[in-house]
Formats: structure tokens, C-alpha cells, sequence
């Protein structure tokens, strides 16, 4: 299976690990975790095992009004390096879930360090994108917005256990909604490597719309797109402003369909999509000053679906002996 940039809503999967953590501060590494819940849940969202614990950070527990826990709570309970086998579990061959999922990751990912150990974390899924592409029209994407959006009762706030069993029932009915509106997961890859000292590090999450800029597209790119015609693989796709969809489900689409994705717009960018006819700055302007091609959101999605093959790039590259060594021209 190649890197995973989105899915399906009804594309089978193994199963979630949906996880909640309170920690002393903001910093991952220097503050730590002082609670966790994770649960294991099944593809179809029932709850398989779990691990809910307070944890002895070492460090002064931090914001008391906002989670509860002083440092006498804490003294006697295990450290993060105690609890780690049990969280593998949950953890592996599941995607990770949380609700502003970079945060969570970056601290677990920290105290995985610390602890020696290497978590079993492939993908995972934020709840804030995937709620952002439902067209839910609530006022924010905050946790009890969502909760109180699908009637799901909230007993303690910024209580780990509480908030990962809201999750898990915001999660269910999220799915639910994604799966009659045809709307693509916003899942994640991560990355993890060894320093050569052996130790376990993790690239940090970063924004898709940053790594997709950098990512090499294996196809050549055929020229402008034109209106009634397909896509084809290769074509450079940039999205302006003015659009309703958000711009990671677009980018998860141009990735999967073998279409490069640009952050600038240029002679070269074979489309932009934008909802404004006659856009006025941005990308969509500039569109029209080149004579770039634009469709709306919605037409590149129905376009999406139906992309035709491009021209690999190794097509037109072959390899010559020069003395010992290989150069490509």
C-alpha cells in the first residue's frame, strides 16, 4: 500500500485509536503528559480495549483551573514509561484520532522518546478537518460544539477520559455523515526514523498544503487543462482562495488522481480552482492576467473522479554510462 493522502469514507479500514491527553503546558518534551485516555476502537466504532491513567510528569503540573490535577494527584501514579506497552497496543494497526491530532501526536511522540519506545503510529485523522468538510453550520469546530451539534453529553471537560469517549461518539456520527455525503477522510502518514544512535525520533505533522508544494509529481506535465475535456495526470493544479470545499480535502484529491499540486500560479499552472467568476486578487486574479484556466470546486471534484494516464517521467529519462557513473539527461 503506497502513502495514504485521504480516503474514502467507505473504504474498510482496521480500526481507530482515539485519544485525549492533558499535559502541564504546550511545549511537547518539555511539558508532558499528565492524563491519557486511549481507546481501541473496531472499523465500526465499538470500543475494544483501553488505557486511561494519570501520569507523574516530574514537572510542575501546570494550568490547574483549566484540567484539575495538582501535583499531589499525580506523585503516586506511574510515568508515561510504565503505561507504554499497554498504549502500543491500543495504538497498533489502528489509526490515530484526536481532535487537533497534531497536538496529541507531538506529545506522545515526545514521551515515546523519553521512554525509549517506539509507538506503532502509521496514520492518523484529525476530527477538526473532518468535521470542517461536512457543512455541519455550527458556529465553531470546538469539541462541545460538536458534542452538543450531535447530542452527545459531556459530563467533565478537559478530562481525558471524558473527552475521548465524546470524541469516540462525535467520531461515529462524523463517519456516518461523511459516509452519505461521499466526503474523503482527512487520514494522514506519518513518519518515523532512527537517529543513528538508535534512537526513535518522529517527523513533526506539517501542513499537507506544504508538503504536497514539495512532493515530485512522477508524471510530465501535459499543459493547460481544457474546459470539456478530461484531466490528465501530471497537470499542475493550484487552488486560490475562493473556494467552499477546504483546500486539504482538494489537495487530497490532487494527490490521490496523479495531479501536481502548486502553491504559485504561473504559465506553467495548468488550473486553478476558484468559485469567483472574476476574481479581483490571489491566485484566482492571476489566473485570469495568464490565461490559466479555473474551475469551481465543485467541477473539479466531478472531474477528479475521472482523470486520464499521464506520461511518467522515466519515460523520458535513460540512464548514460559516463566512465563509472550514471547521469540522467
Amino acid at each position: 500500500m503506497g502513502t495514504i493522502w485521504g480516503r474514502p469514507a467507505d473504504e474498510a479500514c482496521t480500526g481507530w485509536a482515539v485519544i485525549d491527553v492533558e499535559t502541564s503546558g504546550f511545549r511537547p518534551g518539555q511539558a508532558r503528559i499528565i492524563s491519557l485516555a486511549a481507546l481501541a476502537l473496531d472499523a465500526d466504532g465499538r470500543v475494544e480495549q483501553s488505557v486511561v491513567s494519570l501520569l507523574n510528569p516530574g514537572v510542575d503540573p501546570g494550568p490547574t483551573h483549566v484540567h484539575g490535577l495538582t501535583a499531589a494527584m499525580l506523585e503516586d501514579q506511574p510515568q508515561f514509561a510504565d503505561i507504554v506497552d499497554d498504549v502500543i497496543k491500543v495504538l497498533d494497526g489502528r489509526t490515530l484520532v484526536a481532535h487537533n491530532v497534531a497536538f496529541d501526536y507531538s506529545f506522545l511522540a515526545a514521551e515515546a522518546e523519553i521512554a525509549d519506545a517506539e509507538l506503532p503510529i502509521d496514520t492518523v485523522m484529525c476530527t477538526v478537518e473532518l468535521a470542517r468538510r461536512l457543512g455541519l453550520g455550527i458556529d465553531n469546530l470546538r469539541l462541545e460544539t460538536l458534542a452538543a451539534h450531535w447530542g452527545v453529553a459531556q459530563q467533565r471537560p478537559h478530562d481525558a477520559f471524558d473527552d475521548a469517549l465524546v470524541l469516540t461518539r462525535v467520531l461515529g456520527a462524523a463517519l456516518e455523515r461523511a459516509r452519505e455525503r461521499d466526503v474523503w477522510l482527512p487520514v494522514r502518514p506519518v513518519t518515523r526514523r532512527r537517529w543513528p544512535n538508535g534512537r526513535v525520533t518522529h517527523e513533526e505533522l506539517r501542513p499537507l498544503k506544504m508538503l504536497a508544494s514539495r512532493m515530485p509529481c512522477p508524471y510530465l506535465n501535459p499543459g493547460p487543462y481544457v474546459s470539456g475535456r478530461p484531466l490528465v495526470q501530471g497537470m499542475r493544479v493550484a487552488l486560490a482562495a475562493e473556494c467552499t470545499r477546504t483546500h486539504e480535502e482538494l489537495v487530497e484529491r490532487i494527490l490521490h488522481a496523479g495531479l501536481a499540486y502548486t502553491d504559485a500560479v504561473d504559465v506553467d499552472t495548468s488550473l486553478v480552482v476558484c468559485n469567483e467568476p472574476r476574481p479581483e486578487h490571489g491566485k484566482g486574479y492571476l489566473a485570469r492576467e495568464l490565461g490559466v484556466p479555473m474551475v469551481t470546486d465543485t467541477q473539479f471534484m466531478e472531474s477528479v473522479g475521472a482523470v486520464v494516464g499521464g506520461t511518467g517521467v522515466e519515460e523520458f529519462t535513460e540512464p548514460e554510462d559516463v566512465g563509472e557513473q550514471f547521469a540522467l539527461f
